[in-house]
């Protein structure tokens, strides 16, 4: 179990440094009220996006071999972590530091992380998933294309705000636990087959159109709101649905009974520890617009004016 763990923490790890690099580049595009396919365009001029993508494509890699040797129960709830990293990385790009608050946050996530794998004890590592399995699968994926669609119908109605945010975190969420899920098929087939059954298999065209889709989605929930409505939403949700798919597909299984209990507990601190770290002024910074000035969300916090001659606070936390 070992190796997946560290594959998954490297991604993790990848993921965070690439969520820090697109979110600055992607407050440098110009806006839109609609769903704006020249915005991958437009981000592909910018070389911090494109530094981003490169640490994605890492993460990628690394997921696949965690994917590969640890059951995805294990590997996709490790990626909790990414928002506690990428808000390390942030502070650390901008010469600032975390503030006993942000601290406590980041060790509330990682508890509760904790608490829900032991309690949990994901288990079962199935490299072949017979038919019976995959045929429910399809209905998994059919629906899960359908709420993609209903979310981001659902966020394009409404104006610029939290409730579209949140709706193009989840359908970013659903998309990354679609690609993982399949990613797995996809990588045992490699193993298995080599490199012409990898390609020749339905399974590799699926996690790549997926993951297709949760970049750019994204991408959109980045300019459409502020992190406090997207990222829970973006990390509950990957967790909640890479679970129901590793037992329903992988058959992998948890510890139920009276070990739901620790598990739910363990669920409400990274809850918790995520809605508390997304409410930082250096996780709103990354997410909202430029016009936001420094001090801007310390200030509001304690209900003063916020003076625009304090760069200082916009590094802290």
């Amino acid at each position: 179990m070992l190796l997946p763990v560290l594959f998954a923490l490297g991604a993790a790890l990848s993921n965070a440094l690439a969520t820090v690099l697109q979110r600055k580049a992607a407050l440098t595009v110009p806006k839109s009220e609609g769903l704006r396919v020249g915005l991958i365009l437009d981000l592909l001029r910018r070389p911090v996006w494109l530094v981003g993508i490169v640490a994605v494509i890492t993460a990628g890699v690394c997921q696949a071999v965690a994917l590969a040797t640890g059951p995805i129960t294990v590997v996709q709830p490790l990626f909790v972590l990414e928002l506690p990293l990428a808000l390390v990385i942030a502070a650390a790009l901008l010469q600032g530091r975390l503030s006993r608050t942000g601290w406590l946050a980041v060790a509330t996530v990682v508890v509760g992380l904790g608490v829900v794998l032991f309690a949990a004890s994901p288990a079962g590592n199935r490299t072949q998933v017979p038919m019976t399995h995959w045929i429910p699968a399809v209905a998994v994926c059919v629906a899960a294309i359908a709420a993609i669609a209903a979310l981001v119908v659902a966020a394009l109605r409404r104006p610029e705000g939290r409730g579209r945010a949140a709706c193009f975190g989840l359908a970013t969420a659903i998309s990354y636990a679609m690609t993982a899920a399949l990613m797995k098929t996809s990588m045992h087939t490699l193993d298995d087959g080599g490199i012409t059954a990898f390609f020749t298999t339905w399974q590799t065209y699926g996690f790549a159109l997926f993951g297709v889709c949760a970049l750019f989605f994204l991408e959109n929930a980045m300019q459409s709101g502020p992190l406090v409505a997207s990222q829970p939403a973006l990390t509950l949700g990957d967790a909640c649905v890479s679970l129901a798919l590793g037992i329903t597909v992988y058959a992998e299984y948890v510890r139920t009974g009276w070990w739901l209990v620790p598990q739910l507990l363990g669920a409400a601190l990274i809850a918790a520890g995520v809605l508390a770290l997304s409410r930082l002024p250096l996780a709103r910074a990354l997410a909202s617009e430029e016009k936001e000035q420094p001090g801007e969300g310390t200030a509001a916090d304690a209900g003063t004016p916020a003076p625009r001659d304090r760069p200082r606070d916009r590094r802290s936390l």
